[in-house]
């Protein structure tokens, strides 16, 4: 099972192949910023991939929006829009 792993915190969390970043955190009783409760409008949940972004799914549509509204750095994802 993949982990993520957080330099902040040290947490670490097991989460299923495929599930959704954002979800996966909240179910761990990690928080995650959020105005749009994960419906990819507000851009909140963002987080810095410093490793791993290899094993992530590439952004839709709805992310690269986002990405461009905010002129996010590369290694940001927005964790609602990513499993």
């Amino acid at each position: 099972m993949p982990k993520i792993s957080f330099t902040k915190n040290f947490a670490t969390v097991d989460v299923p192949s495929g599930a959704n970043l954002m979800q996966s955190l909240l179910q761990a009783g990690i928080p995650v910023a959020s105005s749009c409760y994960g419906d990819g409008v507000c851009g909140k949940c963002r987080l810095e991939i410093v490793k791993g972004a290899e094993n992530l799914s590439r952004p839709e549509v709805i992310e690269d929006i986002i990405r461009d509204r905010l002129k996010l750095a590369p290694g940001l994802r927005i964790s609602c829009q990513t499993q």
